[in-house]
């Protein structure tokens, strides 16, 4: 007996964002296992019978294992239950789907993508600026901040990260955009380059801040909040406030 997966993107937080698909999969499932970002507001789409599984990871914070949350989805789909996998932003985007699909693959389970809005997108959206710009930013690059230790990865294409003309995401980089900014401008970024760290993007508590990577920089030496954030930087559009 085995059931069927659906993994979808939940979007960035605002359960305003989640797609007509994303709101039929979840109201339809017999069970699902949600990211920390994916809970809230957003699971009231569940079905009252529904088992609620909560398996995200958060930086600093005890989380379950990958294997672990693989296990749990391979474990529900043969009991013959509908499950939807609940993945925070876009799930192929940073998001560890390819660990859970090779998993589902290897126990013959079927499976389907239901993409959401990435934070990315979001956080532009909330900044009121377009990560493309005419001329001076064609080319749009996302990277994470940390590895599997937590520390910033060590095989980063810093020539391409410290381009000028490209508008660069950085995922999960608070701990460590100190020490990558050093390492950029060492390659050429200037440190009054803009940059907007957008925190809890979609939600009550979303904050931005509008800063140059160097102010920024110096600003998350001194003071790190709890909270999810993206930062962005590079030809940013810069609007007059009203």
């Amino acid at each position: 007996m085995s059931g069927f997966v659906s993994f979808v993107g939940s979007g960035p937080g605002d359960p305003e964002l989640l797609t007509l698909k994303a709101v039929d999969r979840m109201q339809k499932a017999d069970a699902i296992l949600f990211d920390d970002l994916s809970s809230g507001p957003i699971l009231t789409h569940a079905r009252k019978d529904a088992d609620l599984v909560g398996v995200g990871k958060r930086a600093g914070r005890p989380s379950p294992k990958q294997d672990h949350v693989s296990r749990l989805l391979v474990d529900y789909a043969r009991t013959g239950a509908h499950v939807v996998r609940l993945k925070s932003g876009d799930g192929g985007l940073f998001g560890r789907l390819e660990e859970e699909l090779v998993a589902l693959r290897a126990a013959g389970i079927e499976y389907e993508i239901i993409p959401g809005i990435p934070s990315a997108i979001a956080a532009a959206a909330a900044a009121g600026i377009p990560l493309t710009r005419r001329l001076t930013a064609r080319r749009v690059q996302f990277v994470t901040g940390h590895d599997v230790r937590g520390k910033l990865p060590e095989d980063l294409n810093l020539p391409a990260l410290a381009d000028p003309d490209a508008t660069t995401v950085v995922f999960m980089g608070k701990r460590t955009f100190p020490l990558l900014v050093k390492t950029l401008h060492d390659h050429g970024l200037p440190l009054d380059t803009p940059a907007v760290m957008a925190e809890a993007v979609s939600t009550p508590d979303q904050t931005l801040r509008r800063s140059t990577i160097g102010a920024l920089a110096a600003h998350l030496d001194n003071e790190i909040s709890a909270a999810p954030a993206l930062i962005l930087y590079g030809p940013l559009a810069e609007f007059e406030d009203d």
